[in-house]
């Protein structure tokens, strides 16, 4: 069956069984592998993308249930000749990006966290990354760059001027 999605601000159609995980199409059929897949249940968040203002898990999401709102991947968080997102910049500066794996996902998870809180403690940041699992060396340098990325973030004074 076709279905026409909008992933990344472009137009896009597949030719997929509707059961078809979101992450399947974006990794194997619109090429977007910085989606990674861990473990294909959900429970380690590597996948996670945005669906309109929410992050999802990709692997458990059926592309028939994508359709209706847009999708943003890690390769969609920036412009591709643009500067990283503050989260992404952040990442990098504190030492979060470990093996990679999870990577996209905290970034994704983060990145959609930040949107709608804009001056979060410690705890909270964790809270927000309940979902994610880095089997790394842990979460301090992760929570570090989100706390980061949101005191770099303009307010929304700066944001009217």
């Amino acid at each position: 069956m076709n279905y026409r999605l909008t992933v990344n601000g472009r137009a896009a159609e597949v030719d997929v069984p509707g059961g078809t995980p979101l992450s399947d199409v974006l990794r194997d059929h619109l090429h977007l592998r910085g989606t990674k897949v861990s473990c294909g249940t959900g429970r380690c968040g590597s996948c996670t993308v945005r669906l309109g203002d929410r992050a999802v898990a990709s692997c458990l999401l059926p592309v028939a249930l994508a359709e209706a709102e847009p999708v943003t991947t890690v390769e969609g968080l920036s412009a591709p000749d643009g500067p990283l997102h503050p989260v992404q910049e952040a990442m990098v500066s504190c030492h979060g990006v470990q093996c990679g794996a999870c990577t996209p996902g905290m970034v994704m998870t983060l990145s959609t966290f930040l949107d709608t809180t804009a001056d979060p403690d410690a705890g909270q940041v964790r809270e927000a990354l309940t979902g994610n699992l880095c089997r790394c060396t842990g979460y301090h340098t992760i929570v570090d760059a989100a706390l980061t990325a949101a005191a770099a973030a303009p307010t929304p004074r700066e944001d009217r001027l």
